[in-house]
């Protein structure tokens, strides 16, 4: 598909729900300013056990004409957390387009080499499921 089209699955954190199973829920902050931010509910299972986490998200780069977006962590708890960054970013190619993510985390509760294959196992299925749904609107 074109590159405004891919864009427009990944610049919105409301939709990923749809297509990653890692990001559970994804809902829009009531009252939030510009840029919008999302309350986010990430859950992965790893055999008989599962972790949760909520993470509030501000979309910090929208740059739609380079398809690039940039989510980070924004609590206002008054508290510090661990960054959390997402970058999306979606090229042209011969076939239509490519999308490329950079997840970043600064913690230490989600690392080791667990995380590593739950992630991986996203990434495939994600690619998958993104595709049916690009498929699908066309």
């Amino acid at each position: 598909c074109p590159p405004d089209e891919l864009f427009s699955f990944v610049d919105d954190l409301g939709r990923y729900p749809a297509w990653v199973d890692l990001v559970h829920r994804a809902q829009p902050v009531d009252g939030a300013e510009t840029p919008p931010e999302w309350q986010i509910e990430l859950r992965a299972r790893i055999g008989p056990f599962a972790r949760s986490k909520q993470l509030r998200m501000r979309r910090t780069v929208h740059d739609v004409a380079a398809h690039v977006a940039v989510f980070e962590r924004h609590e206002v708890d008054g508290r510090s957390h661990s960054p959390w960054v997402l970058r999306a970013e979606v090229t042209p190619t011969h076939e239509g387009s490519a999308l490329q993510m950079h997840l970043h985390y600064g913690g230490a509760l989600w690392t080791g080499g667990v995380l590593e294959r739950v992630l991986a196992d996203q990434i495939t299925n994600g690619r998958e499921r993104l595709h049916s749904l690009v498929r699908s609107t066309r």
